[in-house]
């Protein structure tokens, strides 16, 4: 059996909640749709939801609601999916790369101050900051919501890698110090729509917005004398996208958040069982944690020094392939993407940190139903690798 880096956690009682609604009169927009919305309010505290179709889609959408436009600067990590950076450019806005801390592998809110002040010398003000829970370790957003505070900047948390985090053991930090929250259900992630994504906020006009802009940018008017009301009529007051979720994967999805604490709860244990095996080496590291985060652990980012151990991690991919087990690199940075490279006139060096993390990072096995025989299988693999 191939053993892959990421895998969905789908059982009997998912299957049967999606039978339901094939069954039933909604496949499309129906009431499952509000009810996983509610459903999200209640486990990540937050006032609103607007589930879409996917996370890019969500990300697309704030930049669209909080009206980003072209000259306006956001800050954003390199270490993230091109998603996150692209999302700005879908704005006509300008993506601002700011490099990680060297423990969370999160953006560094310092770096964030010196760019901003650095572009105040300039006559120029920065106008957001997108900052990624990276594989489900919280970022430090005592001081991103200070920073977002003292400058006017609205913050938005990346939080599709940290469903089931907690930040000072407060499972709805996200919505308390962002201004809007943007979730991702792909399968991989710790709870599955198969596609699917939502946008979270505790602002009422935000939310309206994101409602109307997900369905073609169309509100239905209804006139307060019934006589005149048109029960057909629609009305189309911004342009819009079809980014609308489905009923029976939103069913799906209301059945995958009640089992959320028992997925973080299983792939905790997975994480806990790689650092006990490789904290002996010093040519590993296994991933920070500060006491006040709970680690979610989307994914589990082992870094190797490979200079020290002298190989390279094509050849430890190609041997883990071997036996089966397919490891991932999360994430090649931004910045040498071609695209940005000559867009933005970026270049090899600009980023230290997220470079080096880049070079030694491998992206280990980790979801709910990994078996300890498969641990030990991983585990014993990348071992014999080093030595052979």
């Amino acid at each position: 059996m191939v053993i892959n880096y990421g895998k969905q956690t789908i059982d009997s009682s998912d299957i049967k909640q999606v039978i339901k609604v094939l069954k039933s009169d909604f496949l499309t927009q129906g009431p499952k749709v509000e009810k996983f919305e509610k459903s999200l309010n209640k486990y990540f505290k937050s006032k609103y939801s607007s589930v879409v179709s996917n996370g890019t889609a969500a990300l697309h959408l704030i930049g669209k609601a909080l009206k980003w436009k072209e000259g306006d600067i956001i800050f954003v990590t390199p270490i993230t999916f091109l998603a996150t950076a692209n999302c700005i450019l879908y704005s006509n806005a300008t993506p601002v790369f700011i490099d990680i801390d060297q423990y969370s592998y999160t953006i560094d809110p310092q770096k964030i101050e010196e760019k901003i002040l650095f572009f105040k010398k300039k006559n120029k003000k920065a106008r957001a900051i997108i900052a990624t829970d990276f594989a489900g370790n919280c970022c430090d957003w005592h001081s991103l919501r200070y920073l977002s505070d003292k400058y006017n900047l609205e913050l938005i948390n990346d939080n599709c890698h940290a469903l089931g985090s907690k930040y000072n053991n407060n499972k709805g930090y996200a919505v308390k110090y962002a201004d809007a929250v943007i979730h991702s259900y792909h399968p991989v992630k710790n709870i599955t729509t198969g596609e699917g994504g939502a946008i979270l906020t505790n602002n009422f006009e935000i939310d309206k917005k994101i409602k109307i802009l997900r369905s073609h940018g169309y509100t239905k008017k209804v006139n307060n004398n019934p006589k005149k009301n048109k029960p057909w009529f629609y009305q189309m007051d911004y342009l819009g996208y079809n980014y609308r979720l489905t009923d029976f994967q939103c069913a799906l999805g209301i059945n995958q958040l009640n089992k959320l604490d028992n997925f973080v709860t299983k792939k905790r244990k997975i994480a806990n069982f790689y650092n006990n095996q490789f904290k002996e080496k010093d040519y590993f590291i296994t991933p920070y944690v500060k006491k006040n985060i709970y680690h979610a652990y989307h994914l589990y980012p082992l870094q190797i020094d490979f200079k020290k151990i002298k190989k390279n991690k094509i050849d430890l991919f190609h041997f883990m392939q071997k036996y089966q087990i397919n490891l991932q690199v999360h994430y090649i940075p931004i910045h040498y993407q071609p695209y940005y490279k000559k867009k933005f006139k970026l270049k090899k060096g600009s980023y230290p940190l997220s470079e080096k993390f880049y070079f030694n990072e491998v992206s280990l096995p980790i979801f709910p139903n990994l078996k300890i025989k498969d641990l030990y299988k991983i585990v014993n693999t990348i071992h014999r690798f080093i030595k052979k």
